[in-house]
């Protein structure tokens, strides 16, 4: 695929993300106390540079001229991660970047979208333990909540390298152990199953809804599907499970919008569907590269 319009979808699928009113997500319209819609804007735009890199490295792939276990997937998070955070001082964007760098490097490498999904589940299968020891770098920098301590291959251990190193922990290993808890890994793993099925239902009713609408509409349909890993971490699966059922009120009507966005406000940033809000960028990126173009009016 032209690299150029893998550059410009998935600079913009995020950015729509984060202005699009979601409940319980940073928007135009709303902010938490310690994450503005401005982080997300700057925060975005400050790894294109990488993104284009990640690109250019897809193709030597596909010419031969890199093999799989050269790509430095990990290494480019890092240094995604470390831009973003040289612009603003918080942390936006580090589940769109992980699961960026992996996507962006496989639709290089492809001739078109589905065929992107086989390519990165190869690439995540011959990363290397360097690309886990950067990876776990990147989240040291990020420093995302939630992120668990006193596990095996804890992140913030003093041993933890020397762990990885020894048990040759590569990404696919990686994300096998951490599945359950971040559902970016099981993206990895499954060749990015849920964001591939959000951007086919975006594809479906966009096509008699106006952008914002669909998008929240199809947001509300995954958040009451699919447990959220982060507010899993954050607050615990009950609470989890009751925002599931609060956004199928929505859906059904039981309750409006606006109700349930602000049950997901009543405890600070803890009910926040980050984990979701990750994948309905991606899902945007992919529906931007496959041709979407903005109308005012739903299309006849």
């Amino acid at each position: 695929m032209e690299r150029w319009r893998i550059i410009k979808a998935f600079l913009l699928g995020p950015l729509l993300e984060a202005s699009i009113p979601k409940p319980g997500n940073v928007n135009r319209y709303r902010d938490f106390p310690d994450l503005t819609f401005y982080h997300f804007l700057f925060g975005n735009a400050a790894f294109v540079d990488i993104l284009h890199e990640t690109t250019k490295i897809g193709r030597l792939i596909k010419n031969g001229t890199y093999r799989l276990n050269e790509a430095g997937i990990g290494e480019l998070i890092k240094r995604s991660v470390q831009n973003s955070k040289a612009y603003q001082d918080s942390n936006p964007n580090f589940g769109v970047i992980t699961l960026e760098i992996p996507l962006v490097m496989a639709l290089s490498m492809s001739k078109h979208i589905y065929e992107a999904r086989e390519a990165v589940m190869r690439l995540i299968d011959e990363s290397t333990v360097r690309d886990t020891m950067e990876f776990y770098h990147a989240i040291r920098i990020a420093n995302p909540k939630g992120v668990r301590s006193g596990v095996k291959y804890d992140v913030y251990s003093e041993n933890v390298f020397e762990e990885l190193f020894r048990d040759r922990v590569n990404l696919k290993k990686l994300a096998e152990m951490s599945c359950e808890r971040e559902i970016i890994f099981c993206e990895w793993l499954n060749g990015y199953e849920l964001s591939y099925k959000t951007f086919l239902r975006l594809k479906e009713i966009l096509h008699d809804r106006i952008l914002e609408d669909g998008v929240v509409e199809v947001f509300l349909e995954l958040l009451s599907r699919v447990p959220d890993t982060l507010i899993i971490r954050k607050a615990g699966k009950e609470e989890a499970k009751l925002v599931q059922k609060k956004a199928e009120d929505a859906l059904n009507g039981i309750i409006t919008l606006k109700e349930l966005d602000q049950f997901l406000r009543e405890k600070g940033d803890l009910r926040n569907p980050g984990s979701l809000a990750d994948i309905m960028a991606i899902s945007l990126s992919l529906l931007i590269l496959d041709g979407y173009r903005l109308t005012l009016t739903p299309r006849p």
